[in-house]
This record gives C-alpha cells, sequence and structure tokens, in this order.
C-alpha cells in the first residue's frame, strides 16, 4: 500500500503543491493516518519523519501537527492495538472465527495498521514499545475479551488466542515458510477454525471430564 495523494496523471511534486483545501478535513485526516501506518510499519519510529508522511498524502507538514498534535500522538493514534482489534470486542462470541480468518486469510500485503510486534522490532525504544503492547492487549485480551467467555482460564485462552493470531500472521506475511505460504485458504481455515474454537470455549466434553470430580479421567461409570 502506498499513499501518494496524487490524482490521476499528477506527478506527486504536482499533488504536493495541489492546496489543501480542496480536501475535506476527514479525508485527508484518513489519508494521514494510512500514510503513517504505512511508514511506521515499514520503517519504524525512528525512520519515519512527519514530513515523510504528509509528502505522501501531498500536504504540508504543519497540517500533521495540526490534527495530531505531535508525530508520537500520531503514532499512537495509527498503531495502538486496542484500534486494531476494537472491531472484534463487538463481534458475537460464536462469529470471532469468521472475524479471525477473515484477518488471517489471504494473501500477503501492507494492511491499514502496522504488524504490532514489527513495530516493537522497529523501534528505537524497545523497552517502551514492549511495555504499551503488552498494555494494550492486556486491556484488548486478558481483560475485554476474556470477560465474554464462558468456562476456565479465559484470561489465558484470550492471550493464547492473541499470541497464535500475531505469530501466524507474521509467520504468513513477513517469514512466509514453505508450508504455509502455500497452504490453500480453505485448507488454513479448517486448521485456524478448529484451534480458535477450542481456544474462545471449551468442548462440552471437556468440562463433563473436569467438572465435579477433580479427576480429568474419571467417567460417570467410574466406581
Amino acid at each position: 500500500m502506498t499513499v501518494t495523494g496524487a490524482h490521476d496523471g499528477e506527478t506527486p511534486e504536482t499533488a504536493a503543491c495541489r492546496p489543501a483545501h480542496r480536501r475535506s478535513a476527514s479525508r485527508t485526516r484518513t489519508a494521514l493516518r494510512a500514510a503513517a501506518a504505512f511508514r511506521f510499519g515499514k520503517y519504524g519510529y525512528e525512520g519515519t519523519s512527519v514530513r515523510d508522511i504528509a509528502g505522501d498524502v501531498g500536504v504540508d507538514a504543519a497540517l500533521v501537527y495540526r490534527y495530531f498534535g505531535s508525530k508520537e500522538a500520531l503514532f499512537n493514534d495509527v498503531v495502538g492495538t486496542d484500534k486494531i482489534f476494537e472491531p472484534l470486542l463487538h463481534e458475537p462470541v460464536e462469529t470471532i472465527p469468521d472475524w479471525f480468518c477473515a484477518l488471517l486469510l489471504g494473501p500477503p500485503s501492507d494492511g491499514d495498521f502496522p504488524h504490532p510486534v514489527l513495530t516493537v522490532l522497529r523501534s528505537s525504544g524497545r523497552d517502551e514499545a514492549v511495555a504499551r503492547l503488552r498494555a494494550d492487549f492486556t486491556e484488548v485480551f486478558t481483560k475485554r475479551l476474556a470477560a465474554r467467555l464462558t468456562g476456565p482460564d479465559a484470561d489465558l485462552r484470550a492471550e493464547l488466542l492473541a499470541a497464535w493470531m500475531l505469530g501466524t500472521s507474521l509467520m504468513r506475511t513477513e517469514i512466509r515458510p514453505p508450508a504455509l505460504a502455500s497452504a490453500p485458504d480453505a485448507t488454513l481455515e479448517r486448521y485456524l477454525r478448529a484451534g480458535i474454537e477450542i481456544l474462545l470455549g471449551p468442548s462440552p466434553r471437556h468440562d463433563e471430564r473436569t467438572t465435579g470430580t477433580g479427576d480429568p479421567h474419571h467417567t460417570p461409570d467410574d466406581r
């Protein structure tokens, strides 16, 4: 994904000179967020400048500060994990496998947000970035998603779901090992759904084996 802000037939230089008032404020903010997400994801925080982001959209850098206040505020606006996964928190639990499969499947491409793990790895302030990522995931998965799950170890299952999703997306889009990169979507989806459904809610058989006996091998016929 490359956001240039140029119209058909325009050069980037022409686009940069086009008056900003011809854009709506909403469209300009959206374009700046998209350009920032791409650059932060590809080059990291230190390797991205406000001037570069503004240039991608064809506006003056001052407009970035006007809309977002600072480079750090724009970074937080586009890379916050809570923003990436906010739609997940409004999905009915039974449709969460659909949501995750839609997020993970398809050909690798630059998404609307930089990958959270890559953002951490490319950040010069690694400790601060890790702490921010941990706080975001704790809020979204450990607290809010886990509160919607039934059964034991809901917080652990929610975090495992996040770990599997992040690992799968990173392997599929960046590392691209041969089996994962070449697997048909239908095959990959079958395995993804099986794991996601287990983490979202233990099967009734699991509950029957472990509830009220203290013995995971106990069956109703045991005497």
